[in-house]
């Protein structure tokens, strides 16, 4: 299990879970207990140690129990591991006989009447210890290390904390326990460390978790420092220490990786649990993980049958609607404020009820001494779900050991006493579903069924339930998703309450009966794309021909592995030639279907035609005196369209050499065009965007221009940028404002509107599979937009302004101010290679090369540039 791979001192019985709850550990000293339990003369040898609410004798012979008492001797001793055997403590109610030195302090801290006085007066007994002592420095590895700072802290393990020094040097984080338990020293190597994350712990941002590992749910070392400025000046420190190492992930940037396959859905449910402040250290925040089988009853499990599953668009509590309905009068008739259950779907109890097994001692710390009764106990898979759907107060979720790899927690290999059942029958294993042939077997299909088809297509939404947007608020009541308040994130604030017992009482309160996420996502979270795609959540008729295509996608299909292939060896490009052809700005290149043409156009008015096989430019032809904005060949492969910011588009025809219509449709200039089918969509600086329907007869001859006007989009600023999707069904556009707006090309309707960057939008399109829109601005930035959802997925900076890419949903390749080529990894948002432009162009008069304008092929093996230096440069994969 992940929290049980702390190292401890395994020749020692004793453990800071013999401790009660949040209580300290001080110091240690040899001692010799007399009246031992086997003689009564005998003397026995072992440790004494000072802890902030008990004295415990540790006997050296495990034969003899650990002994236990409460610092003013007066009420009971604990007999703990007699026989080295874990079991529930054996009490004595008496006063303790044995002479024993009690700390004053303490003594008299355990004899004030109120909790909060004892409390406070144990916390200034551990300041001041802390105080008295400091970090060793002959404990740093190397005697060349730069200390930056010391404080204060604990050590958080499950169910304890260990109060410390935390130094951090030039090259490592080190805490030093006061108490010199499990280790004198903790040492971390800041080189070696991957990620790390800030922390709430008992609701308050203390915590700081650092992780060694990229795919271990367990961290090296989880702390709570004593004030959030400490603990910032460290996470910093880390951070800007390893800002070229360390990589820091979004939920929207896994969100993309989950989106598009890179990322399993257990993966993915394990990063937005670190990110919401789970933690395995931490049992009051355990990693949550959904039920996703509701059959357990059957001989064989079947996968492709839907009814298998668990519904996951509603919460446990919601499953059994006779129970909902109960839950719900109660709910109504509830002052505020009210709630729908008294119970959480995650807490220390639930984790160390499924744990029991292999965490046996901290069950026993958790319920003083002792386990739960039998029949409560976790016996059977099928009982528990059952009781999750007929329980009054039972709505848990799983945790990430139903699904990983050590099925130990539902074996008793230590053979542990756990009672018996009011049938007789003796707790052991758990009992598995008949279609599971041992715990391994169990455990297999359970992390086959969580990333089934079923469960793929689904899953966003119990992730909407528990992370996202359906938390909280209306959204909630209507999900019938309302737990109590205590248990969300800001709904109390406990250093507000002014009486210090009810402060107390309030916080244990909160840190035992579950703690709600933090709340990651407050748009609906978008569906993962799964190979074969049956449902959608909306039923436009846009969303449904989005399944339509991703269910006829063929994955032998030829033309996309080559593109892959093409998009794997990327980095291989490399310049082939470079020709100057106009006078001012490259704005747009057109290339014939064959690729034997290339039309360019540019701010000095002109279209231009190169020969790529005589590698000279051929025809020049000027519509105005206006700059052209872009252009693009017409599915005929005879026609171009040319755009200008004389506000009209120019159809040019390439057999005849001239000029064949006008189109004056915008009021500004037109600043880029798509065409689909027989419609041209023309976006303007007027704040418009316009459908025009091609009569390619023009059978009424009346007509100057053989296009007709059918739609008009309206914008709130200029529109810089627009692109269809692949089907030709939906549409985006840019705006100088930095709004994207996504519409339905089918009903013009619009679907989303997002505010994503914070200057002008250059260039936008969507992703092959229609899932996704990629933009860029004059901010330097680029942004994924999720189409279903309007979610910024994904967003990475540059150091300078990109004005045109080609992408494959994953990866982008972009023109820069510099004229390089910049290649992106959208999953891990960095940027993988900068492409030189090998050229020379020291005789030009002028000093920018910014790319303005980029085409590439359908194989994307070829790629055509163009730029402010006038040029249009040709590359290609170098082999």
């Amino acid at each position: 299990m992940a929290f049980l791979k702390t190292k401890e001192r395994s020749k020692e019985r004793f453990s800071l879970l013999l401790l009660d709850l949040e209580e300290y550990y001080f110091e240690q000293h040899t001692a010799l207990q007399l009246g031992a339990s086997s003689t009564k003369d005998r003397k026995v040898r072992g440790s004494f140690k000072v802890c902030s609410k008990s004295l415990i004798f540790d006997p050296e012979d495990f034969a003899e129990p650990i002994l236990k008492v409460c610092v003013h001797l007066s009420v009971h001793a604990n007999y703990m591991k007699e026989d080295n055997v874990i079991a529930p403590y054996r009490i004595e109610r008496s006063v303790f006989a044995h002479e024993i030195l009690c700390p004053l302090q303490l003594h008299r801290a355990s004899c004030l009447d109120k909790l909060g006085d004892q409390t406070a007066m144990i916390e200034a007994n551990l300041q001041s210890r802390l105080a008295r002592s400091s970090f060793d420095k002959h404990s740093f590895q190397s005697v060349s290390e730069g200390p930056h700072m010391e404080c204060t802290a604990e050590m958080v393990l499950p169910l304890v904390s260990n109060p410390g020094h935390v130094c951090i040097t030039d090259e490592g984080l080190y805490f030093q326990p006061l108490n010199g338990y499990p280790e004198q020293v903790i040492q971390i190597k800041l080189h070696e460390v991957l990620r790390i994350y800030k922390r709430r712990h008992g609701l308050r941002p203390l915590g700081l978790e650092v992780f060694c590992t990229e795919n271990d749910s367990c961290s090296d070392i989880y702390l709570k420092f004593y004030n959030t400025a400490d603990r910032d000046e460290v996470y910093y420190y880390i951070a800007t220490f390893l800002e070229n190492h360390l990589m820091e992930h979004t939920a929207e940037s896994y969100m993309l990786q989950w989106q598009r396959g890179h990322l399993s859905n257990y993966q993915y449910l394990l990063h937005l649990n670190n990110l919401a402040d789970r933690s395995c250290n931490d049992l009051s925040q355990y990693p949550i993980l959904p039920w996703v089988l509701a059959d357990y009853t059957s001989p064989h499990l079947d996968l492709t049958n839907s009814a298998t599953f668990r519904d996951l668009t509603k919460p446990i509590g919601a499953l059994n609607k006779e129970r909902l309905e109960r839950l719900l009068a109660r709910y109504r008739g509830m002052p505020e404020p009210s709630f729908m259950y008294g119970s959480h779907y995650s807490s220390p109890g639930y984790v160390l009820f499924y744990l029991v097994r292999v965490a046996p001692e901290h069950m026993l710390s958790l319920q003083n001494g002792r386990y739960d009764h039998a029949d409560r106990m976790f016996n059977s898979i099928h009982e528990t779900w059952k009781n999750c759907l007929e329980g009054a107060t039972d709505f848990k979720e799983l945790i990430p050991e139903f699904y990983g790899d050590d099925p130990s927690f539902l074996e008793n290999k230590f053979s542990i006493d756990l009672g018996r059942r009011q049938n007789g029958s003796s707790i052991n294993e758990v009992n598995l579903p008949p279609w599971s042939s041992d715990a391994n077997d169990f455990l297999q299909k359970h992390k086959i069924a969580l990333e089934s088809q079923y469960v793929s297509e689904n899953l966003h939404e119990w992730i909407d339930l528990v992370f996202g947007y359906k938390q909280r608020g209306c959204e909630a009541v209507a999900s019938h998703n309302v737990f109590h308040p205590l248990t969300y994130e800001g709904g109390i604030d406990c250093d507000s309450i002014d009486d210090p017992d009810q402060r107390i009482a309030m916080l244990t309160q909160i840190l035992e009966f579950g703690q709600t996420p933090t709340q990651l996502f407050t748009v609906p979270h978008p569906q993962r794309i799964t190979p074969r795609f049956h449902s959608m959540t909306q039923s436009s008729s846009t969303y449904s021909t989005l399944s339509d295509m991703s269910e006829d996608t063929s994955f032998e299909d030829l033309t996309e592995e080559s593109r892959k292939l093409a998009w794997g060896n990327m980095e291989q490009l490399e310049v082939l030639s470079t020709h100057k052809i106009h006078k001012e700005a490259v704005t747009g290149i057109a290339v014939t279907r064959d690729g034997a043409s290339i039309f360019a156009t540019s701010q000095d008015s002109t279209i231009k035609m190169f020969s790529k096989e005589l590698k000279e430019f051929q025809r020049s032809m000027s519509f105005s005196n206006m700059a052209l904005s872009s252009c693009l060949m017409l599915p005929d492969d005879n026609t171009v369209a040319c755009s200008s910011w004389d506000n009209n588009v120019y159809f040019y025809s390439i057999p005849y050499g001239r000029r064949q219509d006008t189109l004056m449709g915008h009021d500004d200039a037109v600043s880029q065009m798509c065409w689909y089918g027989d419609q041209l969509y023309t976006a303007s600086w007027d704040s418009t965007v316009k459908v025009w329907l091609r009569d390619p007869d023009n059978q009424s001859r009346s007509k100057r221009c053989s296009l007709e006007l059918l739609y008009e989009f309206e914008h709130e600023s200029g529109v810089n940028a627009v692109a269809l999707n692949p089907a030709g069904t939906l549409l985006v556009t840019g705006c100088k404002g930095g709004t994207v707006c996504i519409w339905d090309a089918g009903s013009y309707g619009l679907l989303q509107q997002v505010q994503c960057h914070s200057g002008t939008i250059h260039h936008i399109s969507f992703s092959s599979d229609s899932r996704h829109v990629l933009s860029t601005g004059a901010d330097c930035c680029l942004k994924v937009i999720d189409v279903q959802t309007g979610t910024v997925m994904s967003s990475v900076r540059a150091e300078e302004e990109m004005r045109c890419f080609c992408w494959d949903g994953n990866t982008v390749l972009s023109g820069s101010q510099s004229g390089d080529l910049l290649l992106w990894d959208l999953l891990s948002n960095t940027l993988t290679k900068r492409i030189p432009i090998h050229v020379y162009i020291l005789y030009l008069s002028i000093s920018y090369v910014t790319l303005t304008a980029m085409w590439m092929n359908e194989q994307c093996s070829s790629v055509i540039t163009g730029g402010e230096d006038r040029q249009i440069i040709f590359w290609k994969i170098a082999t």
